[in-house]
């Protein structure tokens, strides 16, 4: 069994602006069928801040979104399998990894009459 969650804070509408902050979190999962191996937990958290422009159309926005917040160290995806890389003598049965991206921001303009 695994444990997975989602919560957001939304504010809206505040003198033309919207604020949210989003906490994702991932918990231990069997990687395997017999549950010997599990991944390890992640947990990140995503922000968005919205300025309505109201002056550029009715529905014209800002917005900036930041994810990964915090900037931390996660794995999005885990998998355990047994590979081999060139030069190993033998094949090696470990865990792999798809690690979150690092802090990122995006900035995106709607624009609408």
């Amino acid at each position: 069994m695994r444990c997975v969650a989602s919560a957001a804070l939304t504010l809206r509408d505040i003198a033309h602006w919207t604020g949210s902050l989003q906490w994702r979190y991932l918990g231990s999962g069997p990687l395997v069928e017999d549950n010997s191996v599990r991944s390890q937990p992640s947990s990140t958290f995503n922000a968005r801040v919205s300025r309505h422009l109201p002056g550029w159309g009715r529905n014209t926005e800002a917005t900036l979104d930041i994810f990964n917040l915090g900037n931390r160290r996660a794995d999005d995806i885990q998998y355990f399998y047994t590979s081999r890389l060139p030069g190993e003598a033998a094949p090696v049965a470990d865990r792999h990894v798809h690690p979150a991206e690092p802090r990122a921001f995006r900035l995106s303009l709607r624009w609408g009459f």
